[in-house]
């Protein structure tokens, strides 16, 4: 971040063989567009180090990006002080970038060869999510309602339809108006890779949405009426219009400390891993979950079977809609 009072560094033009990787992956992947602001991270930080040695990331060699891994290890390990799991994920994810991006030249016939090839990833032990239990949810909920004022109406409908849904933040505060369904009884989203989904909403949620509806105006500003008319959570502050996912969190803390609960436990993820946690706990099965979650895979949605027990685990993964047509899940 910039000190205050200096202006921004500008960024380093990238290739254009990486930009056209990035645009790409939204025209044709239908990627989201904070997918590719993170590979467009992950790339420049390669370029940044080839250019230093004179080199560039279209014709790197496979000794040339070992070299830049062993660098970015030293960097993240110096960082998290001995490193672990936060190095790993890292390290994981940025070779994930240039296998793709790698690809992506081969494909195009801009290389003949994949210098990631022979690369490994180093291996991951999956972290079980964090969670909230469900008398610590419905006590931010409460905390919440005894704020007062339409900054208050708006926080419990916040938490009660990410509790409701499992929505990812992001398709939570870029919820468009036109996404409400008939008396407010669920919501269409629109998530990873456009794929389209209904989050159904509860009783609590509903009667939240309607509450918060009444007072929306309060939070538009007339002279940016086109900017902010189309959102659920329009803000009159932020560029696009709509609530910030850093301003969610944000309130999420403040409300914490309210409730007396570590805010270093509480963010709008954790709420998501709540709502999948205690869906699992009360019976739904693991492919439905997968849905409401709007995972691609269901491998992704197993890991909470880890946090509920066992015998949880074994109720959730027995129910014939957890199995694909194989009879496996």
């Amino acid at each position: 971040m910039a000190r205050p009072g200096r202006p921004r560094m500008p960024k380093a033009p990238l290739p254009a063989s990486v930009e056209a990787f990035l645009d790409m992956l939204i025209a044709e992947r239908g990627a989201a567009l904070n997918t590719r602001h993170a590979y467009e991270r992950d790339l420049a930080d390669v370029c940044a180090f080839l250019k230093k040695r004179s080199r560039d990331i279209d014709t790197a060699t496979t000794d040339e990006l070992k070299a830049y891994l062993e660098e970015l290890a030293g960097r993240e390990n110096a960082k998290s002080k001995g490193g672990g799991k936060t190095a790993v994920r890292t390290i994981a994810r940025r070779i994930s970038a240039l296998r793709q991006f790698y690809g992506y030249l081969v494909s195009e016939g801009k290389r003949s060869d994949d210098p990631t090839s022979t690369i490994e990833s180093p291996k991951q032990t999956r972290t079980l999510p964090k969670i909230l239990s469900e008398d610590e949810v419905t006590l931010l909920i409460t905390t919440a309602q005894k704020q007062g004022g339409p900054e208050s109406v708006r926080l419990v409908a916040l938490l009660e339809i990410l509790y409701a849904t499992g929505l990812r933040v992001s398709e939570l505060v870029g919820l468009p108006l036109t996404s409400i369904g008939p008396e407010s009884r669920y919501l269409t989203v629109e998530g990873k890779g456009g794929r389209e989904r209904m989050a159904p909403l509860s009783e609590p949620a509903q009667k939240a949405m309607k509450a918060y509806l009444d007072v929306r105006g309060k939070f538009l500003l007339t002279d940016r009426a086109d900017t902010q008319g189309k959102w659920l959570f329009p803000s009159r502050t932020s560029e696009s219009g709509h609530l910030t996912r850093q301003r969610f969190a944000q309130l999420l803390k403040e409300l914490s400390r309210l409730a007396g609960i570590d805010p270093e436990r509480v963010s709008p993820h954790v709420l998501r891993h709540a709502f999948a946690t205690h869906l699992l706990k009360h019976g739904a099965d693991l492919r439905s979950v997968q849905k409401m979650l709007g995972h691609a895979d269901i491998a992704t949605t197993q890991i909470y079977t880890q946090v509920v027990g066992d015998q949880v685990k074994e109720t959730a993964e027995k129910h014939p809609l957890a199995k694909d047509g194989t009879g496996t899940v």
